[in-house]
């Protein structure tokens, strides 16, 4: 590779202050942690079967960035159930999502991704502000959040209980964000999808893309993160 190919990244690395915003707001799965057990995936399977009556699951689905609410619906219309059916029926859906996962709780087995203490230690040392954005329910979120041991870095939380849009968890979180640290404070988010990507620019924040979920880094640097990286022990250096 020549020089001039790689000029760009490394301009990108030395321009971004990745410790000059005042708060930050990290996605869960893929950033924080990945989970290698199937707790979150058969509460959805069985939410699928009590509340549409469907035995399916959500293989074939390209869920990856997509929210809990979003992964539902992709599910459901794969086999018909689309529109008001689903609408009326959601509710009873996502409280068995919640339901399923509070009642298997202690099978959650997550792998925490490099260097995720080390950041978020370092950021609050520092006295930045430490919230999640995280597609998933709340509850489902904060058990796997519980479950990697990392609950007591977050001040707050904003997840899919409230918007089914990955833009209107994130406008959420800066305005939380903002609530508590005044009308200026500048908002970084950290995510591994595409969607964290469109969604902190929708929002108008800063964002550091990572390489620790499914996505590579061709797939992430083409929709212009402020920063990309192959984990966060990158910003260790």
């Amino acid at each position: 590779m020549s020089d001039t190919q790689i000029q760009p990244d490394l301009l990108n690395k030395k321009s971004f202050r990745w410790m000059d915003a005042d708060a930050y707001l990290f996605d869960i799965d893929g950033t924080l942690l990945v989970t290698r057990d199937l707790v979150h995936w058969n509460a959805l399977h069985q939410a699928m079967f009590e509340a549409y009556g469907v035995d399916t699951t959500i293989e074939g689905i390209a869920y990856h960035g997509k929210t809990d609410l979003g992964i539902l619906r992709a599910a459901m219309e794969r086999v018909g159930i689309s529109g008001l059916t689903f609408d009326i029926k959601l509710p009873h859906a996502l409280s068995v999502v919640c339901r399923e996962v509070e009642a298997h709780k202690q099978w959650i087995r997550p792998e925490v991704c490099p260097a995720i203490p080390e950041v978020l230690e370092r950021l609050r040392s520092s006295g930045k502000l430490l919230g999640v954005a995280s597609g998933n329910l709340e509850s489902v979120g904060w058990h796997k959040v519980q479950a990697a041991g990392l609950r007591d870095f977050f001040s707050f939380g904003c997840f899919i209980d409230q918007t089914e849009m990955r833009a209107g968890i994130f406008r959420q979180a800066v305005e939380e964000a903002r609530k508590r640290l005044g009308e200026n404070a500048s908002v970084c988010f950290v995510g591994d999808t595409p969607e964290d990507v469109r969604a902190a620019r929708q929002v108008n924040a800063t964002i550091v893309a990572v390489c620790t979920g499914t996505f590579q880094s061709h797939e992430l640097n083409c929709h212009e993160p402020d920063l990309c990286i192959g984990s966060c022990a990158e910003l260790l250096v």
